[in-house]
């Protein structure tokens, strides 16, 4: 099992001192005895306050309850599930016999509380400083896309009602390149919009968020939004 971590490690980018409590960072509570919940509570708070300073640090004119809001979508499970995927995390779990019969490597809600898990552990063995680095590395497109415009929207559900609003034709997205491994691929991806005379093109781990980075750009290129604010 440990040398098999060696391709998680790379995938997440920290290397374990201690590789023991990166496997009990993946054991869940179905396999019985020692299992990451007490390791998720502690990443879970970590994560927290390191996107709440990321926001703070991004916005300064921002509100509370803005600020608030643009965490709960940056730490939301989906967002850390992607991560997980994005690591090949299900791999490695540590599940009971049930779980494994029931597809739970696959589960969006376990994922993501291993996800959470790991920052506890890294934490736990490295500190604050390194937590940091990983999380907001893992998070940087992400925070990348975040606006205080409408943020209970997506950068693509603005760019499209913003063009549905002015009797212009929806925007059309276009995989322009993709590169890397099947674990760690990187997708380069341009927004065609009628009024624009050039596309706008986003860079991300996903196909989707990638999609997202371009349609921000464009929104920028419009005039609809400003750049960082």
């Amino acid at each position: 099992m440990i040398n098999k971590l060696d391709r998680l490690e790379r995938n997440i980018g920290y290397c374990f001192k201690d590789p023991d409590l990166l496997i009990l960072a993946l054991s869940h509570r179905s396999l019985g005895g020692r299992n990451n919940e007490r390791l998720e509570f502690l990443g879970d708070s970590v994560l927290n306050f390191i996107a709440a300073e990321a926001l703070f640090q991004r916005f300064p004119q921002a509100r509370e309850g803005q600020l608030s809001r643009l965490r709960a979508r940056l730490v939301k499970g989906v967002t850390l599930a992607e991560l997980a995927k994005g690591f090949e995390l299900g791999e490695y779990l540590r599940l009971g016999s049930g779980e494994l019969k029931s597809g739970g490597f696959r589960r969006e809600s376990i994922l993501a509380d291993a996800t959470e898990a790991i920052i506890g552990a890294i934490y736990l063995e490295s500190g604050l400083e390194a937590a940091r680095e990983r999380v907001l590395y893992w998070l940087r497109e992400h925070i990348a896309t975040l606006t205080l415009v409408d943020n209970n929207k997506d950068p693509k559900t603005r760019l499209q009602e913003y063009l549905q609003s002015r009797q212009c034709e929806l925007p059309r997205y276009e995989v322009t390149e993709s590169s890397g491994e099947a674990h760690c691929r990187t997708f380069r991806v341009e927004c065609h919009v009628s009024p624009l005379s050039q596309p706008t093109f986003g860079v991300g781990n996903s196909r989707r968020l990638a999609e997202q980075v371009a349609a921000q750009k464009a929104l920028i290129d419009l005039g609809v939004e400003k750049a960082d604010e």
